[in-house]
């Protein structure tokens, strides 16, 4: 009879104690287990995704896990949501074409801290305005680039090129100059689903209209259909002048 009522009181003293841990748990906020049984394709998701280099679009992951497409959609779907409403220190988003794994904006003091100050390799200043200009104003030249920041940027240009950040799109049909504008690696890095995304223009160049008007004073031809006179006393091949008295070379 005494060892079964000791069994018993254990028994309870553990019930006690699982709900005392229980409550406690929530008192501090920590998040109780996720049940994969709502969503079995949430793991091997992770699993994926962890290991991607690249975002991942819907088809090769349904194609990896061996299940339909719409599934596949909404079980992504809900893993994201389960990060947000967790408030995770990452998130996953649609980037492009596929998803990828971010961490989350509010952490980037702390991570800029710990990881990327000092860290070598960065864009300079030239780079990163010059393809702002590219990234606003594609397709455009190198020359009509050049016109904008009032500076030559055949290297900051070719910098970006070498990065994936930007890439030859087209040839001017009047002129011939080579086009550029930006690559999908730069919507990556941007964390941006598409270039609608991109902040407004206005608080950092000016306006279309005004800014037209000055590319056609600043960078106007020579000799008509001829061509400009470039560095090598050639014509340019992006039809417009950048002369080293008139525009100076930018830092790669």
């Amino acid at each position: 009879m005494s060892d079964q009522a000791s069994a018993e009181g254990r028994r309870d003293a553990r019930d006690d104690g699982g709900d005392a841990g229980g409550a406690a748990r929530e008192g501090m906020g920590v998040v109780p287990p996720r049940d994969d049984s709502e969503n079995p394709l949430g793991g091997p998701l992770e699993a994926l995704l962890l290991m991607a280099t690249e975002p991942l679009p819907t088809a090769e992951l349904a194609q990896a896990v061996a299940a339909p497409e719409p599934e596949v959609e909404t079980a992504l779907a809900q893993l994201a949501a389960f990060y947000d409403d967790t408030r995770r220190g990452f998130e996953l988003r649609r980037v492009g074409a596929g998803w990828r794994y971010y961490t989350r904006e509010e952490h980037a003091d702390l991570i800029g801290r710990w990881l990327l100050e000092g860290q070598q390799g960065r864009l300079s200043q030239a780079a990163l305005e010059t393809l702002a200009v590219v990234a606003y104003l594609q397709p455009v030249s190198r020359g009509r680039v050049s016109a904008v920041r009032g500076v030559n940027v055949d290297g900051v240009m070719r910098t970006l090129a070498a990065r994936d950040l930007i890439e030859e799109v087209g040839q001017n049909a009047d002129t011939g100059a080579r086009l550029f504008g930006t690559t999908a690696s730069f919507l990556e890095k941007m964390g941006l689903t598409s270039l609608d995304e991109l902040p407004p223009i206005a608080p950092y160049l000016p306006e279309a209209v005004a800014l037209e008007a000055e590319l056609m004073e600043l960078a106007s031809p020579v000799g008509g259909d001829a061509g400009v006179i470039g560095q090598d006393g050639v014509a340019d091949q992006d039809g417009f002048a950048e002369r080293d008295d008139v525009a100076g070379r930018d830092g790669e």
